[in-house]
């Protein structure tokens, strides 16, 4: 017989039981607590609940009822346009009642693209600690989409939600993002949302909708296998993780790097029998067969030192890893390190050199992406008491397990590299959540088809203007810094093609964009001088986005050429106070090139007369065309007086890479 107590825990439990199952009422991850809501416009805001259940959101005193859920529940209320202000509360009730808490009202801007605008604050920035430690900004909150990927646009995102800003959150969050926000926090004191959905290392065509997919030469193909298999991705990633699991289970998983006798290929006595050398630093998805490995790698190397060297201790430097490292000096352990953003430095102590041969041996672990040792040519040395003892040049390596016994993804470069495979998880669940405008930094994937972007660019910005539905938002973006050495005399580069893609754009309207070419460094794609990044895309939002005509928010941009004689002569807009030379001392003017009608460019000579610049060269008698800046890392030498560089040009249309045509 049941006790009267356990019957009424019998009784409270299916009351909890029945309750639960009537709360129906569910909201997106952009709507909770903390959000910042678009000021001035109207304000969609939807989420789900039970077919045919009625929903109403109590807001500001006054209480605003959506039309019956459809069949799929889904619900949607659009609230009238408000001022900047807050802190709000907000409730939604359906059967089940929700409060959210903290809500601004303010400017929300979406930041989108490639490894630099996700590059976090915290990841070597310039000058990181002390911007972290002096991010306390309430009023700027900020939201992260995680990655994911989909075949067809899906209606939700994970995230850990809207968070104010501060030393506690604003470290992992993208640098560029942050800094351009702050700028217009202080430029305008209204509240400030930021939503970053970024992926490192992808393709401008993963970023566009399988409706604009449909628009572009090459991709029609594609996005009617996407209409035909709308769960293709995410099956294929299924079946490709079971694999995996089994694999894992396997003895083929076991690294054969660690010994049955209980060392490893880092203890001194073992000696690599057939091990293969890459150059370090390097990436081996570069410089050796494992194109497409990840894993563990061993790497190896023998050093000699004189015995005063070893009675002292050292320093090892091993640059940048991507992405985690463990690293031994004569069989002990140093140091370990997670990340590929990281510098290494380790102590090695006293008495653990010797005289001799000493073996450094560092075991990576690459979990995507290039993988090994991605630092400059310095990064790499060990300094000893007395000299400083460079590590660059041929290491041993092996990976840990065989690769060819690795189950293979069934997309070779991620699933992230499908067109619409990002909108599709990441953008696709953002709508249609009122914005501000959109900042985007892309297009280093995108550098060998530099002409294709052209046009995939301004189809991306069109459509996802057509996607939220507020007209031309504005749409900010970064001309690539400067990347990669260049050659001695003018050439061809793709990242100057992709450079002139980024320029043309600007006739898309309400664009703008930040020249960052001064900001780069020829030995590291993510350059850490972030905070200028940010402001001039703030410099570019306040002229686009705010309507700000009194703000110089761009470098000079060319206007028009004239040919007279010898001579070209150049007039920019975007000249501000003036035009600026950084360099006008040496025998050319560096950075510019002319070329006659033999297309065979020579550097320039040239100065400044007034607003126009003169060019000329005593090999070319009649000018036909200038490029300036035109190469992977060239020196910026135009300006204005506001300090800001030129964007690189070209007056000719000449093939150059025809790869990329």
């Amino acid at each position: 017989m049941i006790s009267t107590s356990i019957r009424g825990i019998l009784l409270a439990t299916l009351l909890l039981m029945a309750t639960l199952t009537r709360a129906t009422v569910r909201l997106p991850r952009l709507v909770g607590d903390n959000m910042v809501l678009q000021r001035d416009t109207p304000l969609p805001i939807w989420g789900w609940a039970a077919p045919g259940e009625r929903v109403r959101i109590s807001f500001q005193g006054r209480t605003y009822r959506a039309p019956a859920t459809d069949a799929t529940g889904r619900w949607r209320i659009t609230l009238p346009p408000l001022p900047a202000g807050g802190p709000y509360g907000l409730t939604v009730k359906g059967r089940n009642t929700i409060r959210l808490r903290n809500i601004l009202v303010g400017d929300v801007w979406l930041a989108a693209g490639q490894s630099n605008m996700e590059w976090p604050l915290q990841g070597d920035v310039l000058d990181f600690r002390p911007e972290i430690a002096a991010a306390t900004y309430p009023r700027i909150r900020l939201l992260t989409v995680a990655k994911a990927t989909a075949s067809s646009p899906r209606a939700g995102f994970k995230s850990a939600g809207w968070q104010e800003c501060s030393p506690q959150t604003v470290g992992s969050f993208s640098a560029v993002a942050y800094f351009f926000g702050r700028r217009l926090h202080r430029q305008y004191q209204v509240p400030i949302g930021l939503i970053s959905a970024v992926w490192g290392g992808t393709d401008a065509e993963s970023w566009v909708s399988p409706a604009a997919l449909r628009t572009l030469p090459g991709y029609q193909e594609k996005a009617l296998q996407l209409e035909q298999q709308p769960n293709r991705i995410n099956e294929r990633l299924d079946d490709y993780a079971a694999r995996r699991q089994a694999w894992r289970g396997s003895p083929a998983s076991r690294d054969q790097g660690r010994l049955p006798d209980g060392r490893t290929w880092a203890d001194t006595t073992f000696h690599p029998p057939t091990w293969a050398t890459m150059p370090v630093p390097g990436a081996w998805e570069v410089n050796s067969p494992l194109r497409s490995f990840d894993g563990p790698v061993w790497f190896r190397r023998e050093v000699g030192l004189t015995p005063e060297e070893a009675r002292q201790p050292a320093g090892l430097s091993l640059g940048r890893i991507d992405d985690q490292d463990s690293t031994w000096v004569n069989g002990q352990l140093v140091g370990q390190t997670a990340g590929p953003d990281r510098h290494r430095h380790y102590v090695v102590p006293a008495g653990l050199l010797q005289p001799g041969r000493n073996v450094i041996t560092v075991r990576v672990l690459d979990t995507g992406g290039e993988g090994g040792f991605v630092g400059g040519p310095d990064s790499v040395q060990l300094t000893t008491a007395t000299r400083r003892l460079s590590l660059a040049g041929e290491w041993q390596y092996q990976p840990a397990y065989d690769p060819a016994g690795v189950p293979q993804s069934p997309f070779p470069n991620g699933a992230q590299a499908e067109p619409a495979a990002i909108y599709n998880a990441m953008i696709a669940p953002l709508l249609p959540y009122a914005l501000k405008g959109i900042i985007w930094y892309q297009g280093e994937n995108n550098a060998p088809r530099a002409y294709q972007y052209r046009t995939l660019f301004p189809a991306l910005i069109q459509d996802w203007r057509t996607r939220w539905g507020q007209g031309d938002l504005p749409f900010l973006f970064v001309q690539l810094a400067g990347f990669m050495p260049d050659q001695a005399q003018p050439a061809d580069y793709e990242w100057a093609e992709l450079r002139e893609a980024q320029l043309r754009t600007l006739a898309v309207p309400h664009t703008g964009m930040a020249v960052a070419l001064d900001l780069g460094d020829p030995n590291d794609i993510h350059p850490r001088n972030k905070q200028p990044v940010g402001e001039r895309l703030a410099l570019a939002a306040r002229r686009v986005a705010y309507q700000d005509s009194g703000v110089v928010h761009s470098g000079p941009l060319l206007q028009d050429m004239r040919v007279q004689g010898n001579t070209v002569r150049l007039r920019f807009s975007q000249t501000g106070g003036g035009l600026v030379l950084k360099d006008a001392t040496g025998p050319y003017l560096r950075g510019f090139a002319l070329a006659g009608a033999d297309r065979k460019f020579v550097w320039a000579q040239g100065r400044l007369e007034g607003q126009e610049l003169v060019l000329y060269s005593d090999q070319v008698a009649t000018p036909v065309a200038v490029r300036y800046a035109w190469g992977n890392s060239p020196f910026p030498n135009l300006y204005n007086t506001e300090d800001l560089p030129a964007s690189p040009f070209r007056t000719d249309d000449w093939p150059g890479l025809t790869v990329n045509r």
